[in-house]
């Protein structure tokens, strides 16, 4: 319970102070951009940092120099916690855009954060908004800008190691040729989830597979991918689990 109020107290005191901060990177952003993205990402990023570090997240992490430095990817990753945005945001080596589920842009003051992130809201609900969202995510990756998409479409609760994959998710590599990065992550719920949402220190292990490229695949190549990222993070996810 200590945990859970420290990390209450420290988000709200970071939502709070760093409102005159979004208005300053607002400014910004209208001569430079990109300074504002990498400006909002260092102040983000920050904040996650101490989050991590007041839940007691042991973080052992594989693989991260799989991550290409040099262009925007598109990460796919399971999904069982609420940390795992927090962990693995704060990793990201340059600008990234999660695609959040919609309530999340009701947020004050962290929504407008998100949104300096580049950060998209869907709609589960709405097929319409779903293709739009996809869209903007591929306009993200030929601007640079990397994009972060849990397929699952929501947080898996269940005893099974992934839930199916959306295929609709990998259109933003088909259609920009960016490379997808798996990344898979073990025992973030037991940080928070499975302990009657109370903030516990665990152990938590964190693995980016290698860059699956998508530039120049056939037809039947581009159809394969869903279920080609989805065995590398089940693998994946299986032989880590014996390590936590």
């Amino acid at each position: 319970m200590i945990r859970f109020i420290i990390n209450f107290i420290f988000l709200v005191l970071f939502l709070v102070l760093t409102l005159p901060l979004q208005f300053v990177v607002w400014i910004i952003g209208k001569f430079n951009p990109d300074l504002k993205g990498r400006i909002s990402l260092s102040i983000v990023s920050w904040g996650f940092r101490v989050v991590a570090l007041i839940a007691g997240a042991k973080i052992t992490v594989i693989g991260e120099e799989n991550v290409p430095k040099d262009r925007p990817v598109l990460y796919i990753s399971n999904h069982r916690s609420y940390y795992d945005i927090i962990l693995t945001y704060y990793r990201v080596p340059r600008q990234t855009g999660y695609i959040a589920k919609d309530s999340m842009a009701h947020v004050p003051s962290f929504s407008r954060w998100m949104r300096y992130l580049h950060c998209l809201f869907l709609d589960r609900k709405d097929v319409k908004k779903g293709m739009q969202v996809i869209k903007d995510a591929i306009d993200l990756i030929n601007n640079g800008i990397s994009v972060h998409v849990c397929p699952e479409g929501t947080r898996n609760k269940t005893d099974e190691p992934l839930q199916p994959f959306h295929d609709g998710t990998f259109k933003i590599a088909e259609r920009t040729g960016c490379p997808i990065v798996p990344i898979t992550v073990n025992n973030t719920d037991a940080l928070y989830e499975k302990n009657n949402h109370r903030i516990k220190s665990a152990h938590v292990i964190i693995e980016y597979g290698k860059p699956i490229e998508t530039a120049g695949l056939s037809r039947e190549e581009k159809k394969k991918l869903s279920g080609k990222t989805r065995d590398v993070i089940l693998e994946t996810y299986l032989r880590n689990q014996k390590l936590v």
